[in-house]
């Protein structure tokens, strides 16, 4: 199964009509197809009807509460949850882990943080889905559980640290992801040096072809389909 240059559908499910259009907003413009629901069974009604690449969901539903949702969802599938919620009790944090979300997120929350947290969520579920040739742009193929990339069907060697960054670009295929962004993936501070980006992408460029990875001077870089 490959990967194509569809945008990944986010389920956003969130019973505040402000904050559940101003997420839709953000989404659409960040290049995801953004699909909403105000309460638990809307959820997951459209859950079983577009099979969302991820969940966002508030806890505080007004006709169940979250947790159930979170399992409902666990018992259908691996959808990444990321959870969205103003409760920051441990203990509440600690049960929607452990009933199977990828993540938690304590309102009021920045706009770059959950954007980098979905982008995490789509990157492991994508890797959950098997050992196949998850995403291919052009002749390059990256198997995600094998972590192992061909070319016109011929492997190519790459570093730990050239796999993950181009790991970020195939999750985002055909989007560009900024500079901190990657640096933040990867090296886990958006402060790390700029020159090490650089020359990692340059590696990469060389080896699967200056016109699969192309640049946004600037402002990032991008895995052309």
């Amino acid at each position: 199964m490959s990967q194509t240059t569809d945008p990944a559908t986010v389920l956003v499910v969130e019973d505040d009509p402000s904050l559940n259009a101003a997420l839709a907003t953000t989404l659409r413009l960040a290049g995801y197809r953004a699909v909403t629901a105000r309460t638990a069974a809307e959820g997951l009604r459209w859950y079983a009807h577009y099979s969302p690449d991820l969940v966002l969901l508030d806890l505080g539903l007004p006709d169940r509460d979250g947790l159930t949702v979170i399992r409902d969802i666990r018992e259908r599938g691996t959808t990444p949850i990321v959870v969205l919620s103003a409760r920051d009790a441990e203990g509440v944090k600690v049960q929607a882990l452990d009933l199977g979300a990828d993540d938690y997120v304590q309102k009021p929350f920045g706009v770059e943080e959950l954007l980098a947290r979905l982008r995490a969520g789509l990157r492991h579920g994508v890797q959950a889905r098997g050992s196949e040739p998850l995403v291919e742009a052009g002749d390059v193929a990256i198997d995600f559980g094998r972590r192992a990339v061909t070319r016109a069907g011929q492997p190519i060697k790459l570093s730990p640290k050239e796999f993950d960054l181009l790991s970020e670009l195939a999750v985002n295929l055909g989007r560009t992801v900024r500079h901190k962004d990657l640096l933040r993936a990867v090296w886990g501070d958006e402060r790390a040096e700029i020159q090490y980006l650089r020359v990692y992408m340059g590696q990469l460029r060389h080896k699967l072809g200056p016109e699969r990875i192309l640049s946004d001077p600037g402002v990032g870089y991008r895995l052309e389909a």
